[in-house]
């Protein structure tokens, strides 16, 4: 299928490894031109060139900073000719128990997972609708659906987002201009944020990591962790001219691990 964005240009964040990196994978595919941010810059001109060469005919810029400062934003909007495209996402806060959270913890957390992405469609929403396209998908986490006890920083700021994009994306200055708002929210997928916090559980639990693993696999009807490249294609769909009729919707990927009806 003809997605219908080859040429257009993408600022994906958090892009360097993981689910960002699919969702870039993915759009360059498509023939989509993007420039890639993340704080690490070795990682990130390494996955600049894996995608070059995914797609030679399109460019690719990638620019190390850090999205959740000012500078960060402006440095990344700069790089990028124009935002067709945009793909919001960020690390999540670390887990732990509310009652050891200050006030500086979730004003980061809060930064980072909920204005950020915020400043970031304000800075590219009206001129999307000018354009007469416009495609923003955030990604946030399948704990907006299923809140998890010890992710208080990340339940409480990605819900914010959520709330706010409810109603963003009705706008219809936006929504009549083939601009579209939605959100991603990844169940457990294959990637070092899990191996990481699946390891702290097996350093508490006395288990080994693959252990701590094996045990979240077995909770998932799927039996498994999800793939960046499954989460990238449908990152991609989303984007897509097919897509245009959809908008303010989250949409749950976590291998039927959710129990609600709704």
């Amino acid at each position: 299928m003809d997605l219908g964005i080859e040429g257009k240009w993408a600022l994906v964040c958090a892009a360097s490894k993981g689910l960002g990196k699919g969702c870039a994978a993915a759009l360059v595919r498509e023939g989509v031109h993007v420039v890639i941010t993340a704080r690490g810059d070795e990682a990130l001109q390494a996955t600049a060139a894996e995608l070059r060469a995914l797609n030679p005919k399109v460019t690719v810029k990638a620019l190390a900073g850090d999205i959740t400062t000012p500078e960060g934003r402006a440095a990344a909007l700069a790089a990028c000719p124009q935002v067709d495209i945009l793909v919001n996402n960020a690390g999540g806060p670390p887990p732990g128990d509310f009652r050891d959270w200050d006030r500086e913890a979730w004003i980061k957390a809060v930064d980072a997972n909920m204005l950020t992405p915020i400043e970031l469609m304000k800075a590219t929403v009206d001129q999307m609708a000018a354009r007469g396209f416009g495609r923003v998908v955030n990604i946030t986490s399948g704990a907006v659906k299923a809140p998890i006890d010890v992710l208080g920083l990340s339940n409480g700021a990605r819900s914010g987002l959520t709330g706010f994009v409810a109603g963003l994306a009705r706008q219809s200055q936006l929504a009549a201009a083939n601009v579209t708002v939605n959100n991603l929210l990844p169940g457990v997928f294959d990637t070092d944020r899990v191996r990481g916090t699946s390891a702290g559980t097996a350093a508490k639990l006395g288990k080994t990591v693959d252990e701590v693993l094996a045990q979240r696999r077995a909770t998932i009807p799927a039996k498994r962790f999800g793939t960046a490249d499954e989460f990238g294609a449908f990152c991609a769909f989303i984007c897509s001219a097919q897509a245009a009729y959809l908008t303010g919707q989250n949409i749950l990927l976590d291998g039927g691990a959710y129990p609600g009806t709704f």
